[in-house]
C-alpha cells in the first residue's frame, strides 16, 4: 500500500489552501451548502472529461479515493478526477443511463458509477447506498471490463452486495455534493467517493480544488 505522510505548519496552510484545505479537513462529512445556477467554479487542476451532455454552465466532479485505483493499481498518483461537462450533480443519474457509443472507453469509475445506477433512478442517491454495501479492496464486478449490457453488471452488482450497509460506512446525500465513505476493514479503514459539481465548488473554492489536486497527485504542490 502507498501511504504518504504530510507535516504542514500554520504558514504552508495560510500560503497554499488551494493545495492543502482538503487534506486539513478533519472532519467528515465535507459542508454541503452551494450557491446557485449563476455560481462560476474555475481551476487549473487537470481532469478528466467524459461528454454526457451537450456544453452547458453546470458541470460534475468525481473524486474516488480508494485501495489501488483500477486505472493503474496504485493508491497515490492518481490519474486526476473526472468532469462531467454540462451536467449538473442532480441531473448526473439521468444521463449515465443513457447509453452512449463511446461508453466502453470511459474511465473505469465512470462505468462502476453506471453500473451502480438502476433503470429509473433519477440521483445519485441509490447508487452510492450500493457503493457503500459493496465488499472488499476491489469492489468492482469482475465483467465491468469486459463492457457487458448493463442490466448484466448490475444484477452482478446486486450479487455481491453486503444484505445491508455496514454501521461503519457513512453517506451523506445533499443536492450538490454527495459523499460516500465506505468501510473495508480494521486495516485499511476506509474508501471515499466524493461526486461535487460547480454550484458547491463555487461556494467551497479552496476544498474543491485542493480536492482536485489530491485526486492527480500524492504532492499538493506538484501540478
Amino acid at each position: 500500500m502507498d501511504l504518504a505522510y504530510y507535516f504542514v505548519d500554520d504558514d504552508a496552510a495560510s500560503a497554499s489552501p488551494d493545495r492543502l484545505a482538503f487534506l486539513l479537513h478533519d472532519t467528515w462529512p465535507l459542508p454541503t451548502g452551494a450557491g446557485g445556477s449563476e455560481t462560476v467554479f474555475r481551476h487549473s487542476v487537470p481532469v478528466r472529461s467524459v461528454r454526457l451532455a451537450p456544453p452547458g454552465t453546470d458541470c460534475t466532479f468525481s473524486v474516488r479515493l480508494c485501495w489501488q485505483s483500477p486505472d493503474l493499481y496504485r493508491n497515490l498518483d492518481l490519474t486526476g478526477a473526472i468532469q462531467f461537462p454540462g451536467v449538473s450533480l442532480p441531473d448526473l443519474a439521468t444521463h449515465l443511463a443513457v447509453d452512449g457509443p463511446g461508453s466502453h472507453r470511459w474511465p473505469h469509475d465512470v462505468r462502476l458509477l453506471r453500473a451502480l445506477v438502476a433503470p429509473g433512478e433519477h440521483d445519485m442517491g441509490r447508487a452510492l447506498e450500493r457503493y457503500a454495501q459493496l465488499p472488499g479492496y476491489a469492489p468492482s464486478p469482475a465483467s465491468l471490463d469486459r463492457a457487458p449490457a448493463h442490466e448484466a453488471v448490475l444484477q452482478e452488482i446486486t450479487d455481491l452486495l453486503h444484505t445491508e450497509r455496514l454501521a461503519e460506512s457513512l453517506i451523506r446525500l445533499d443536492a450538490h455534493i454527495a459523499q460516500v465513505a465506505r468501510y473495508i476493514d480494521g486495516f485499511f479503514g476506509f474508501d471515499q467517493w466524493i461526486l461535487f459539481d460547480n454550484r458547491w465548488a463555487a461556494t467551497h473554492p479552496e476544498l474543491a480544488r485542493s480536492l482536485l489536486h489530491y485526486a492527480a497527485h500524492w504532492d499538493p504542490y506538484e501540478k
